[in-house]
């Protein structure tokens, strides 16, 4: 973002102060649609000495002449405001708009501006903040938050780190922030989410020429992009057009996996989906997916799988289209013998999840060898026993060890949890917006892989059908949540939910 002010300021010569007028204008605009009736009460405005104080300068000059009662409590003096900031409070004066300075030597200030005001507008800190919030403004950031009064965040709220979303020491707990340009990284993944309160983008003006040198790599995925990516279904197409999808899943005392993966592929769209597992538990899956094919494969005493000779392979994956490994399937020689063979032979898009990740395990250099870039769907548990380390070390920055992890070895990364990520081998990361607490019940994860893979098989590329499938996978929870409640959820629920919600995201893409 700082690297997008700067080609927009310094290479295609769109001056800063025009840039805060809009950011300040377009922040005083959204607080008065969500708030305007509280406002009307009472507006304190908190800057710091920078351009994000500079912001709400021009926040509270919009304010006043919109006839909204308005203070300024400038935490520093006058003399230290940058160069726009000035330029700004010179603007407020000139509209007769009360100003008050701390200092920085107590607090009582603040405390005596507070009384009586409905609403908080934090212009104290910017994205620029890289250390713990110490002294006045940590003791401000306490102040405000104890209030009980609204806040209105000007960029980010003021102490949180803005790619990472850790409050640095402290952090504003706002009811809204409103993003300059872009959302921060850190205002869309965990813990940041409990600080931003709802997160309104504001276009300040950014050159599209800027935008297009700089080309961010990640996005968030939301209804507006995904409903496009829902297909239309032709009228004289057949179960043939919708892609054949090979799963491999399964073992004793963990055919539901199988079974819950089957089914979201169908509920998805795949025309035809086959289940190869053990012979020996072939009837439990014949009865229980009556709309899926099942291939017996042979199976010795111990339920193991008998290896396939490269012929044997050649003629189970022949005329499908996609490949699902892994989900309940056991972590045995056999398995990962077959796991071996897929990722040296395999041409058509595969979905690795579950057991078929814990044999990936102390193995990925074998990632290197895949003729085409598989998809690995692990939880946080899983991706730590890939890379090495613990969940804590994957959950303390999920974004970057997807995306390092997706490009050093070529594969596609979906980083289930709050907020999943989508890493692809080129470094693109998506943040998924959808999901709650209550999907955190087993068998979630087999419904994901399953959707993600019945997808592939209809011949999604791989970016789309990991888009669609993940965002999907938590729009239906979201759905079940607000018509049941998010306790009590489970996989069968999201499953089949599945077209309800297909139909709603392509509804809306119509209306828009």
């Amino acid at each position: 973002m700082r690297e997008l002010d700067r080609l927009t300021i310094q290479k295609y010569r769109v001056p800063s102060l025009t840039l805060m007028e809009r950011a300040g204008e377009a922040v005083a605009q959204a607080l008065l649609d969500r708030f305007g009736k509280i406002a009307k009460g009472g507006v304190l405005v908190v800057s710091g000495k920078g351009n994000n104080g500079g912001d709400g300068l021009v926040v509270a000059r919009h304010l006043k002449k919109k006839r909204i009662p308005c203070e300024v409590v400038l935490l520093g003096c006058k003399e230290e405001l940058s160069p726009d900031a000035a330029e700004n409070l010179r603007a407020y004066l000139k509209v007769k708009g009360k100003v008050f300075e701390d200092g920085g030597n107590s607090l009582a200030l603040l405390g005596e501006r507070l009384k009586g005001k409905k609403l908080v507008v934090d212009a104290i800190l910017g994205t620029g903040l890289r250390e713990d919030v110490r002294g006045l403004y940590a003791e401000s950031i306490t102040m405000i938050n104890t209030s009980g009064l609204p806040v209105v965040a000007v960029d980010v709220p003021s102490g949180l780190d803005s790619d990472s979303g850790k409050p640095l020491g402290t952090a504003i707990k706002a009811e809204m922030t409103v993003a300059l340009g872009c959302p921060k990284l850190g205002e869309v993944i965990h813990p940041g989410l409990s600080y931003v309160g709802a997160l309104v983008v504001a276009d300040i003006g950014i050159h599209p020429d800027a935008i297009k040198e700089v080309r961010p790599r990640t996005g968030l995925l939301e209804d507006e992009e995904i409903g496009w990516l829902v297909p239309e279904r032709e009228p004289d197409s057949h179960k043939g057009s919708y892609g054949h999808l090979l799963v491999m899943a399964g073992s004793r005392g963990k055919t539901g996996a199988a079974i819950l993966a089957c089914r979201a592929a169908m509920r998805v769209g795949a025309g035809l989906v086959t289940l190869a597992a053990a012979r020996s538990l072939n009837d439990i899956f014949a009865g229980a997916l009556v709309e899926v094919m099942t291939e017996p494969l042979k199976d010795n005493a111990g339920e193991e799988l008998e290896p396939l000779s490269d012929q044997e392979w050649r003629r189970l994956l022949d005329k499908k289209s996609a490949l699902l490994f892994g989900p309940g399937i056991g972590v045995k020689d056999s398995t990962r013998s077959a796991l071996w063979w897929l990722l040296r032979n395999l041409e058509i898009p595969c979905v690795i999840d579950a057991d078929g990740l814990n044999l990936l395990a102390g193995r990925v250099e074998r990632l290197s060898g895949a003729k085409s870039p598989p998809v690995l769907t692990p939880h946080p548990g899983e991706m730590a026993r890939l890379i090495g380390a613990d969940a804590a070390a994957v959950n303390r920055d999920r974004v970057g060890v997807a995306r390092s992890f997706a490009q050093e070895h070529r594969c596609y990364v979906v980083l289930k949890g709050a907020r999943t990520v989508i890493a692809t081998p080129s470094g693109q990361v998506f943040i998924n917006s959808t999901g709650n607490a209550g999907m955190a019940s087993g068998g979630m994860g087999d419904v994901l892989a399953g959707i993600l893979a019945g997808l592939l098989a209809q011949g999604f590329t791989v970016e789309d059908a990991l888009k669609l499938g993940v965002f999907l996978h938590g729009f239906v929870g979201d759905q079940v949540a607000a018509a049941k409640g998010q306790m009590g959820l489970i996989a069968t629920d999201v499953i089949e939910g599945l077209p309800e919600c297909l139909k709603l995201l392509k509804a809306a893409r119509h209306s828009e």
